[in-house]
């Protein structure tokens, strides 16, 4: 009997890592820690999320406190947002397969300690959220568990806590490697600690004062460039109103529209999205791994007063991106450069913005509208690997020629290089024009190895369009003496 158990958990664990119908790419485990009710922004991003839970296995809903929030949580209204999910998943399920039933996602909702910080880690800060967290770890599952912290990370240190009190350094050391965290920033003072007791742990976040957050970039607005797609209107016009229960129940912006997105975007299967690559970039942003100085990290900027320290050891945090947007041609040519540059941390998030929030609008719709009258992502498909080896100064070839749309909509293509993601940093031209499904390239003169980074955006005219991607990493190679 034991051994019988044994092997059907295996083939469970080894079917959950299958992508889901209509899929490239394995779904992702996720457990949300969400101070929900301190800002309606963590009510935003769980409606968000559910219009996901087909290509995002949701295992945990955890209510948490915050340095906003330090003696209350609200799993009521997390609850309240999944009934309304529960009312448009029929719907959902006629525009793609995978869609989870309200009351599979009620049983994983939890409660973590109502009290602040490390004042809920130790011998008894066990809650239902903590217990969740290693239950989720020790799951006979080869796939990485995230946990995206929306607000404090108490939860997530009492259970680091409690497997490092209860286990062997053996055990620990396992458990620890199946983790990733991505924090919004540090809304507690467990955060520190959590990145100081555990030195090996894989470990997001932009440590200091908010400004100093790469995951403003979803949110935040540049002179010259077009905000449109995260303005009141567009968010009324495209979610809110007229989108069934699950849009009437996304709040109004108080202060700043979904700040913890970005925790799970790079978890969404889009062909562009290397969760395990943080400096790769995506939808969630880009991150470097090092060990900020204190100076950089904004100390004295708004913290809700939690205290700011120096990192102990490399984590993976801010990185920089340089991004020129294209715009529409009346004629001629469809898109041209535009004539501004966005540089800086938000960029590496910012960069992606239309196409996810289109992305969003597109599956809000599905919630109200048949199949017919919606519109869906097309599919990407190479006309060769996405690892290519390329020797110094060759001409090469990259092709998207057999890509396709669902509702048989038009596509556009867009080939480019992203020079921060790899080693080679020099821009290395694709083509002579934009809007090519095939483009050709000369290689770079190279002494040594050196990786790029090419990535093709196939969007159709759907309304809302929307953009999936493909990612090619190039290796240059010196020419053989």
């Amino acid at each position: 009997m034991m051994r019988l158990f044994s092997i059907t958990a295996m083939l469970a664990a080894l079917l959950a890592c299958v992508p889901a119908p209509g899929f490239a790419e394995p779904r992702q485990r996720l457990v949300v820690l969400t101070d929900i009710e301190a800002d309606p922004d963590d009510s935003q991003s769980l409606v968000r999320l559910l219009l996901y839970a087909n290509q995002i296995d949701i295992e945990g809903i955890v209510a948490t406190t915050s340095t906003h929030q330090k003696s209350r949580i609200a799993p009521a209204s997390i609850h309240a947002i999944i009934d309304a999910y529960g009312r448009v998943q029929p719907r959902l399920l006629k525009h793609e397969p995978g869609f989870p039933k309200a009351q599979a996602l009620k049983a994983v909702v939890h409660a973590g300690s109502p009290v602040y910080g490390m004042q809920g880690v130790g011998d008894s800060g066990d809650s239902p959220g903590s217990n969740a967290i290693i239950k989720a770890l020790e799951k006979n599952d080869p796939r990485p568990l995230w946990i995206a912290v929306w607000g404090g990370a108490n939860t997530l240190a009492q259970a680091l806590y409690r497997i490092g009190h209860d286990r062997t350094p053996e055990q620990t050391a396992r458990l620890l490697s199946k983790l990733r965290v991505y924090t919004i920033s540090d809304q507690d003072d467990s955060g520190i600690w959590i990145r100081t007791r555990f030195p090996d742990l894989f470990y997001v976040v932009s440590p200091g004062g908010y400004g100093n957050g790469t995951w403003t970039g979803i949110n935040v607005t540049e002179p010259g460039f077009d905000s449109t797609e995260v303005s009141n209107s567009w968010i009324a016009a495209h979610i809110q109103q007229g989108h069934g229960p699950l849009g009437a129940i996304y709040p109004d912006v108080a202060y700043g529209m979904e700040g913890d997105t970005p925790s799970f975007l790079s978890l969404i299967p889009n062909g562009l999205n290397a969760p395990e690559h943080p400096d790769w970039g995506g939808w969630g942003g880009r991150y470097e791994l090092y060990t900020p100085a204190l100076e950089t990290t904004d100390p004295k900027g708004f913290t809700g007063n939690v205290p700011v320290l120096q990192e102990p050891r490399a984590i993976w945090t801010n990185a920089v991106d340089s991004y020129t947007p294209m715009v529409h041609n009346d004629f001629f040519r469809a898109v041209r450069a535009h004539d501004k540059v966005s540089k800086g941390y938000r960029t590496t998030i910012l960069r992606w913005r239309k196409d996810f929030q289109n992305d969003f609008a597109a599956r809000m719709d599905w919630s109200t509208k048949p199949y017919k009258e919606a519109n869906h992502p097309p599919v990407v498909k190479l006309g060769h690997g996405d690892r290519l080896t390329i020797k110094s100064g060759e001409r090469f070839t990259l092709s998207a020629a057999g890509s396709s749309d669902p509702d048989g909509d038009s596509l556009s293509y867009l080939w480019f290089h992203y020079p921060e993601a790899g080693s080679y940093r020099e821009q290395v031209k694709l083509g002579d024009a934009e809007n090519l499904h095939t483009v050709w390239g000369q290689a770079p003169v190279v002494t040594k190895a050196e990786t790029a980074h090419f990535i093709v955006k196939v969007i159709d005219k759907g309304s809302p369009a929307l953009t999936r991607y493909r990612r090619i990493v190039v290796t240059f190679v010196p020419s053989a003496p």
